[in-house]
């Protein structure tokens, strides 16, 4: 039986709320200078690895930083795809990691709360549906890998919040409070309820994908 999803909603006044970066110093959420690394994927189930693009953009929106990494689909390198990104961008600016969800890539799970304590940094997993839980699926696509199953049960629950768009998402939120995490969220967000690091990430993801599809890498 897949794991109910109760979910809890936050919709309270945001303040001006602070957050502590890599560098452990509190961290203004609306100060123009704070800046998130976003990373979210593209794939299809006939090849064999997932694209993942990160992109910092700042609180003015800018784009200043963009970084790609490949996980195999279907299997188990997740996290370190998204720490390759954050190695690979060496930067000690960034204040906020989001992340398009904790299963990607046909069940390749990531592990936020290594990656807060690898980077140090918050980080804000983002989903946009309600969902039972995926343990069946699991189960069936993957029989017997207990591994796997670990892996998503300490993921936990997760949490909905309402943006000031008005839309609601789930969030998993590791060295944030859910508070803090709406005011980012509410930051990065212009209209519906894609934060926009994740949306351009998303788009770049893509095209790199389409592309390495069409020349036949």
């Amino acid at each position: 039986m897949g794991q109910h999803l109760r979910s809890k909603l936050e919709n309270r006044s945001d303040g001006n709320p602070s957050v502590h970066g890599g560098n452990k110093q509190a961290i203004r959420i609306n100060k123009p200078g704070i800046r998130v690394l976003g990373i979210a994927e593209s794939f299809v189930r006939s090849v064999p690895v997932s694209t993942l693009s990160g992109i910092v953009m700042r609180g003015d929106l800018r784009i200043d930083g963009v970084a790609l990494a490949e996980i195999t689909v279907g299997g188990m390198d997740a996290t370190e795809g998204v720490l390759s990104i954050y190695r690979e961008l060496n930067r000690e600016d960034i204040n906020i990691l989001m992340l398009s969800g904790n299963v990607i890539g046909w069940f390749n799970i990531i592990d936020p709360e290594r990656i807060h304590g690898e980077t140090g940094l918050p980080v804000i997993s983002v989903t946009y549906e309600e969902s039972e839980g995926l343990e069946r699926y699991i189960e069936e696509y993957f029989p017997g890998d207990a591994e796997r199953l670990r892996r998503y049960r300490a993921l936990g629950e997760r949490s909905a919040l309402r943006l000031k768009t008005g839309y609601d998402l789930f969030v998993r939120a590791h060295g944030i409070s859910l508070k803090e995490a709406r005011s980012v969220l509410n930051r990065f967000t212009l209209e519906g309820r894609i934060p926009e690091p994740l949306r351009v990430a998303r788009l770049i993801a893509r095209a790199v994908m389409r592309i390495g599809r069409e020349s036949g890498e």
